[in-house]
């Protein structure tokens, strides 16, 4: 017998990188919410990398912060080094990428959802949905306790029916050996959801003082400080380390001669492992003609020497695991103090999900994270904040916030997710967005600071920084095209030290400013500085000169783009009734039941002829309905 225990407008099921961001994002749109998790010690726990960003994936964290989620001020608080990476690329590619301390990072984390106002924790398992006419209603624990709520948001990251594999080892299990998760999975089937089944793995752990480190490469952090938050203003500058070494011929022989005995190769395995994070198994039969692979060596914290073996995923025994290990350059007397394992769990195929994240099935009913399909904590906070946004939305009578993908890599990743599907754990990529010029790390407040305040997740205070913040830039700029810069030996010293052509006639500081070999630092040196402007804001004064005209033909296609997300389908449409699209793509357009043309067309087996019949059905659609 149930008991009730009590309503909220929105209930979070899971206290991960999904479920803390959707529950700050719920709660600070004004709406009651409750987080039910399986473990308070657990809350944003990283089972896998102690890392937070990377490419594409630090510019997500970027986003999430300007959104006004907690991720990047979290990590900035808590990190133990930070490197921004690929410097010497462009600005579409460079994303930041920090180290964390793992035990203090879970620490602020509760820290901060136990002091939100309108959000309340408990610990609790979830066993099933209150579903009454195809519209959630609440859940109900274990322990019966019956909450009842408008919304729901599932994050169960790889609890569901999770299975840890090593070697012929099996056992139920979510990952660090947490309680899993089975009737939740098992309702869902029952309510209608087609589930999959997907993979990830982890390496071993290493005491730190059976490390001989004269054998492998320093790794240190960027000397300049660094941060995720566009809020942060305090510096963490004592970093630690990290060290590179290297797989070998004999590390190979290991792994080759073992390989039947990987639960990845010897038949245990079902679910489909990441593709762009392989085990150490995976690596040796697909890459076999690489004589090593890179390891990272990654402290987890600075209060303890467990070190991360990055780069030596694997399920293969445990016995094994301790060979393999030191066999590595630098670790041959390393002793484990957590042997590697694969784990198994259930997800969500994600197209049955609108871009809100609501299920397309029951009404109400959201899921955010690693249940749909994606690997990551970054990809899994990214949703969270965004079904957080929605379901408050749904609640508190707003319009539903769907990000486009020229607005943000967010928005890439749940388009990709609804619309494609996947068949692996999905990473964000850069090779992803069509648009990643317009998606960068420095602009992702430009990008997303609008949508934020009209929400409610950021404070006043924080938007008219940010206001002044653009008019800075944007006068700046007006600054440097009517700025002239003439010939002199004093500008033509600066000019031959930066590698540039002397200049012979004078020319506007703003054109000088789009030579490759000239940044705004090297302007600055033949102008008169500009005081109000930070160093973050001279950056954004570079990029936005220097690839102007690229941007500007981004922006082209985005319009482009734009007058095809603009073209609706009807709710009410039947496909089969429209002659000449082939067979397979009203079965794909069926299942996914996209809301715009643009979608229709990013749908896999929809070919642009299709497309072309699909909109001129709806032209004559509404042609005939504008005619009764």
């Amino acid at each position: 017998m149930t008991y009730d225990a009590g309503h909220y407008d929105v209930i979070v099921i899971g206290a991960g990188h999904a479920g803390v961001e959707a529950g700050l994002a719920s709660a600070r749109m004004g709406a009651k919410t409750l987080m039910l998790t399986l473990n308070l010690d657990m809350i944003a726990f990283m089972p896998c990398n102690p890392s937070i960003g990377g490419p594409a994936k630090g510019i997500v964290v970027r986003e999430i912060d300007a959104l006004g989620g907690a991720m990047a001020k979290v990590i900035d608080k808590t990190h133990i080094q930070m490197r921004m990476l690929n410097t010497g690329k462009g600005p579409a590619v460079q994303a930041l990428r920090a180290q964390a301390d793992k035990p203090l990072y879970i620490k602020e984390m509760k820290n901060i959802i136990e002091n939100e106002e309108n959000l309340t924790i408990r610990q609790g398992m979830v066993n099933e949905l209150i579903v009454e006419n195809g519209v959630c209603k609440g859940v109900i624990t274990e322990s019966k306790a019956a909450y009842s709520a408008e919304t729901v948001i599932i994050t169960t990251g790889t609890f569901m029916r999770g299975k840890v594999l090593m070697g012929d080892l099996e056992y139920e299990s979510g990952p660090n050996n947490q309680r899993v998760s089975v009737k939740l999975s098992e309702h869902l089937e029952e309510l209608g959801f087609e589930l999959t089944r997907f993979k990830t793995g982890t390496p071993p752990r290493v005491n730190s003082h059976t490390i001989d480190y004269s054998k492998t490469e320093i790794q240190p952090g960027d000397e300049k400080p660094q941060s995720f938050s566009y809020e942060t203003t305090e510096y963490i500058t004592d970093q630690i380390p990290c060290w590179l070494t290297y797989t070998n011929e004999f590390t190979h022989e290991i792994i080759n001669e073992n390989l039947s005995l990987s639960a990845m190769y010897s038949g245990m395995k079902r679910g489909t492992g990441p593709r762009y994070c392989p085990s150490i198994e995976d690596k040796i039969v697909r890459f076999n003609d690489k004589p090593r692979h890179q390891i990272f060596l990654e402290p987890e914290g600075r209060d303890t020497e467990e070190v991360y073996v990055q780069g030596l995923s694997t399920s293969l025994p445990e016995s094994i695991q301790h060979d393999m290990v030191r066999s590595v350059e630098g670790l041959e007397n390393a002793e484990i103090m957590r042997a590697g394992y694969a784990i198994e769990y259930d997800a969500v195929v994600p197209t049955q999900l609108w871009p809100t994240l609501e299920t397309k099935k029951i009404a109400g009913l959201y899921t955010a994270g690693q249940i749909n399909g994606t690997s990551g904590y970054e990809e899994a906070a990214a949703q969270g904040i965004m079904a957080g946004i929605n379901a408050a939305a749904k609640v508190l009578g707003k319009d539903p916030v769907i990000l486009d993908r020229s607005q943000a890599y967010i928005g890439v990743l749940i388009d990709d997710l609804v619309t494609k599907g996947t068949n692996e754990p999905y990473r964000l990529l850069t090779s992803r967005a069509e648009y990643r010029l317009l998606l960068r790390h420095d602009n992702a407040d430009l990008r997303l600071s609008e949508t934020a305040n009209d929400l409610g997740l950021i404070t006043e205070a924080r938007y008219q920084k940010f206001v002044e913040k653009k008019r800075l830039v944007e006068e700046d700029k007006k600054r440097l095209n009517k700025l002239i810069i003439k010939p002199s030996e004093a500008i033509n010293q600066v000019m031959e030290e930066a590698g540039a052509t002397p200049l012979k006639e004078a020319v506007k500081a703003y054109d000088l400013l789009k030579r490759p070999e000239l940044s705004y630092d090297i302007i600055e040196q033949m102008i008169e500085p500009n005081p109000e402007l930070s160093e973050e804001m001279k950056e954004q004064v570079g990029i936005q000169i220097k690839y102007e005209g690229y941007i500007k033909k981004a922006y082209e296609q985005v319009a482009r783009m734009l007058k095809m997300e603009d073209k609706k389908i009807p709710d009410d449409i039947d496909y089969d009734e429209i002659g000449g699209i082939a067979t397979e793509a009203k079965e794909k357009l069926k299942k996914v039941r996209p809301l715009s043309v643009g979608q229709a067309s990013r749908i896999s087996g929809v070919n642009p002829a299709d497309v072309s019949i699909l909109l001129v059905y709806i032209e004559q659609g509404n042609i005939a309905r504008m005619a009764n």
